[in-house]
């Protein structure tokens, strides 16, 4: 049992990652992973129809999932479906967060009201608009930084609100009405409904029910282009850029002038009434006709929506965040008996979870056409991906559960925070200007964020050390040698990565704004990184600090990166800041407290230590 126990949980962590690659079946006649795999244009980019839907309910709820109000699961494109064509039925589906207890009371709304825990349906919260609107009017006139949490909160529903009433009128006018009659009818009037409508404003004798449906049609097309945002038209003729895409209003009031209703749009009314009729057949030859129609012009542009789609449903960061769990606990159990065969699963688990988390990054480039760092929930992904990495070079030295176990947290902790951080928006945005350059991404960013990589697991090793000397007995004179061993090298590492990173960002900012050094927050973050980092070197080579001493030194290089890599973001001022987020604010201030209780709990006299007697005998200069 011994011998094949790592390969059992290795074949069963592989399963459930493969699992992901097998596409869930909808239960629907519909096509919904047709429908989902459209591409529209959206913040900047060509995106699927999918994409679209997670980020709106990310956005709205901070989760995909969805219930009616039978309490069953409705699938995210099913749910996107009925917010752009049966808005009636989406507008009841409680899928927005109201959490703060003022805002509560605005809406005359209790938890008893929602789903039994924080999520309301628009029809709720309709009845408080306008108060909520005048509550976030006020708050805008108040410094970002200054708002209180009811003033934040107000202004974060009203936007939430306005996204998903402009997520209505993306393809159809929301107000019921037979969208493709109309379309169809303003087509087949054209020529004469224009002339009734120029007859009627010369006082000249008309057709007055033709020129009331043209110029009602005018208004909705109006209407369409002014609130949407999306541009879900793509260009007709030979031009394919990414400009040349428009919004569904806009496209329709070209028809006044080309005298042709555009036929992406008739397709979008087709499918509308289709599923608004619930009619399976017309609504699946719609969708193929569409996708065969684009893959002649757009067929790049097709292909890598359909293949966003599916990493969508693979949810790689999400699965690998579970197998880093598991390889924490089998590292964890690996210290209380088991030995070899838990220490060897839980490296082969992290090792399978870092290989998912590769895969995961690499198809995140090729959909973006980038590096791999590009904005904070990248920078997140890829801190946790360059720790894992160090933590299996350790653990193929050491191989004493140690690098598992940093690994495993480490891991798991940037995958969480990845998760909050994406539930902002798209995470696959627009580079800003400043930072549209391939080759400095590719270089500065990448260093400085492994730099971060290597400095955050410094510290978490340094935990281990701390935790494993006061809880458990575990800690004798030959681990407590490796784990010095190891935070002295991940630091050496870390310095010199976070050296070179912060001297080619300084190139970087020469090139860009004319200087090398201007004592922005986050280069003074990033030189801090640095001095801290070499301070550490110093107290161990000059032997100004010890054993403990280190680990605490190295504790605290967690409080310094943490405030390089969010801190600096949050101060509002600087050519890095990229605004201030409270819920980051706040997890920032708790991730804070908690290293100084660690590093206070280093500090602590070693007759309180359960392995002091041992450390007594490892201490080294």
């Amino acid at each position: 049992m011994k011998r094949y126990f790592p390969v059992i949980i290795l074949v069963l962590s592989a399963l459930v990652l493969l699992a992901g690659l097998r596409r869930p079946n909808s239960g629907s006649e519909f096509d919904l992973n047709g429908f989902a795999g459209l591409p529209i244009l959206a913040n900047g980019r060509i995106k699927p129809m999918d994409t679209v839907a997670r980020t709106n309910l990310l956005t709205f709820q901070g989760r995909q999932k969805v219930k009616d109000a039978e309490g069953k699961t409705v699938p995210t494109t099913t749910w996107l479906l009925d917010v752009l064509f049966r808005p009636e039925i989406a507008d009841n589906y409680q899928h927005f967060e109201v959490v703060h207890p003022d805002l509560l009371d605005l809406f005359k709304l209790t938890m008893a009201d929602g789903d039994g825990k924080k999520r309301f349906s628009f029809a709720q919260l309709q009845p408080g608009l306008a108060e909520l609107d005048r509550q976030a009017k006020l708050a805008d006139e108040v410094e970002n930084t200054k708002r209180n949490a009811f003033q934040r909160t107000a202004v974060q529903a009203r936007n939430r609100l306005v996204a998903y009433q402009q997520l209505k009128h993306t393809l159809v006018i929301p107000d019921g009405r037979d969208f493709l009659t109309q379309l169809q009818t303003v087509q087949d009037e054209f020529v004469t409904g224009i002339a009734a409508v120029r007859a009627r404003s010369n006082g000249e004798p008309h057709d007055e029910a033709m020129a009331e449906r043209m110029i009602d049609a005018g208004q909705v097309f109006l209407r369409l282009d002014q609130v949407a945002t999306i541009l879900p038209i793509p260009p007709l003729g030979e031009d394919t850029s990414d400009q040349a895409w428009q919004k569904t209003g806009k496209a329709l009031l070209e028809s006044f002038q080309t005298g042709m209703v555009n036929p992406y749009a008739l397709t979008y009314a087709g499918l509308a009434q289709a599923w608004r009729e619930q009619k399976p057949e017309t609504f699946n030859t719609i969708v193929r006709l569409y996708g065969d129609q684009l893959k002649g012009k757009f067929g790049d542009q097709l292909h890598k929506a359909n293949a966003e789609t599916r990493f969508n449903e693979t949810e790689p960061f999400y699965r690998s965040s579970e197998l880093y769990v598991l390889a924490f606990l089998l590292a964890i159990f690996s210290w209380l008996g088991w030995s070899r065969p838990l220490q060897q699963a839980g490296f082969w688990v992290m090792g399978l979870a870092f290989v998912a988390t590769t895969i995961g990054i690499a198809m995140r480039m090729w959909l973006e056409g980038r590096p791999p760092v590009t904005n904070l929930y990248s920078s997140a992904l890829f801190v946790g991906w360059g720790a894992v990495g160090l933590c299996l070079v350790l653990e193929k030295i050491y191989r004493n559960s140690i690098g598992t176990t940093a690994g495993g947290l480490v891991g798991f902790s940037a995958l969480l925070i990845a998760h909050h951080l994406s539930l902002s928006g798209d995470t696959l945005e627009m580079m800003r200007a400043v930072l549209d350059s391939n080759f400095w991404l590719a270089t500065h960013v990448i260093i400085i964020t492994i730099g971060y990589s290597a400095t955050f697991l410094a510290g978490m090793l340094a935990i281990i050390y701390v935790v494993r000397g006061l809880l458990t007995k575990s800690l004798d004179q030959d681990t407590a040698k490796q784990l010095e061993r190891m935070v002295y090298g991940i630091v050496c590492f870390a310095t010199l990565f976070s050296l070179v990173g912060t001297v080619l960002g300084g190139i970087w900012a020469d090139q860009s704004w004319g200087r090398f050094w201007g004592w922005d927050p986050k280069e003074n973050g990033a030189l801090l990184i640095v001095i801290w980092n070499a301070v550490i070197l110093h107290a161990r080579w000059g032997g100004l600090a010890r054993t403990r001493g280190i680990m605490a030194l190295a504790i605290f290089g967690n409080i310094v990166t943490s405030w390089s890599w969010f801190g600096t973001n949050m101060l509002g001022v600087g050519l890095h800041s990229y605004g201030f987020m409270d819920a980051a604010f706040w997890a920032l201030i708790g991730f804070v407290t908690s290293q100084l209780i660690c590093i206070g709990l280093a500090y602590l006299p070693q007759s309180m230590w359960r392995s002091a007697p041992l450390l007594t005998k490892a201490r080294t200069t």
